[in-house]
């Protein structure tokens, strides 16, 4: 079982950035693929991004693709969301993922973090 703990969530103004970072824990940390989903209230979970256990493959919603950046650092069992160019549209909650099959992560998310608001004010 893989234990995450989302941070750097806040609110900012619309063609901003900010970064998300996951600190993830747990003895399956270092073969899992790992990944962001966010959630407007309301509306159902939506897949975001995803990174292998390597770090070598990713993956996007076409949503985010040119201007989310996910990568990770496996000796720091953190995974980051770099967001740039930020519009309201992007608000949500967002929530790390991690599941040893890259797939998973993609399509229904695995294991939760309790999850980071970002809201973008226009």
């Amino acid at each position: 079982q893989v234990q995450l703990v989302e941070s750097g969530g806040g609110l900012v103004q619309a063609g901003d950035s900010l970064r998300l970072s996951c600190a993830a824990s747990g003895r399956t940390v270092s073969s899992s693929a790992m990944g962001w989903w966010r959630q407007v209230p309301g509306k159902e979970r939506e897949f975001v991004a995803a990174v292998s256990y390597t770090g070598e493959s990713t993956h996007y919603d076409d949503s985010v693709q040119g201007r989310f950046t996910i990568a990770r650092d496996n000796a720091k069992n953190t995974v980051y969301l770099q967001m740039n160019s930020l519009t309201p549209a992007d608000t949500a909650v967002y929530y790390c993922v991690a599941d040893a099959d890259f797939i998973v992560v993609v399509t229904t998310g695995g294991s939760w973090g309790q999850g980071t608001q970002v809201t973008v004010s226009s």
